[in-house]
């Protein structure tokens, strides 16, 4: 009877020592578990505030895509109106000279000077016009060309 004494004693002592055991392992284990949360918790977090920069990021993204095209339609139209208005007035100005070149004609046959001079004056005008209507087609281009190259040079700089 005294070796069953004896070893039901070191049973409960056995027995002891794995509920100790697990008990510091289950306060570890909680501690690991609290650790791991509050990581999870953080990265989460981090997750969140990262997707919400995309979306602003997107967001500002389709509103500049959106503003440039508008631009771009817009000019475009303009440039196309500008183009059918100078080559109305070449148009014009082309007319004037066969104009201005059976004047000529008539006047060395014997028709009256000043209406020369009244067609050479006009032809003169209708040039400065030209020239005044290139230069306004070259101004507008460079216009709308430069703020293209003031975006590309912040985007590089």
């Amino acid at each position: 009877m005294s070796d069953i004494s004896i070893l039901e004693g070191r049973i409960t002592a056995a027995l002891d020592r794995i509920r100790q055991g697990l008990d510091a392992a289950g306060g570890q284990n909680a501690a690991d578990d609290v650790a791991l949360q509050a990581a999870l918790d953080q990265e989460r977090a981090q997750n969140a505030e990262l997707v919400e920069r995309v979306r602003v990021l997107k967001e500002r993204q389709d509103t500049q895509v959106a503003s440039l095209t508008l631009r771009a339609e817009t000019q475009s139209k303009h440039l196309m109106k500008l183009d059918e208005e100078l080559q109305q007035l070449r148009a014009s100005n082309v007319q004037l000279r066969d104009m201005n070149a059976k004047l000529r004609a008539a006047v060395t046959t014997g028709l009256a000077p000043e209406l020369h001079d009244a067609a050479v004056n006009a032809e003169i005008e209708a040039l400065s016009a030209q020239r005044s209507a290139d230069a306004a087609e070259i101004d507008a281009i460079l216009d709308e060309l430069k703020p293209l190259i003031e975006e590309t040079s912040h985007a590089a700089g």
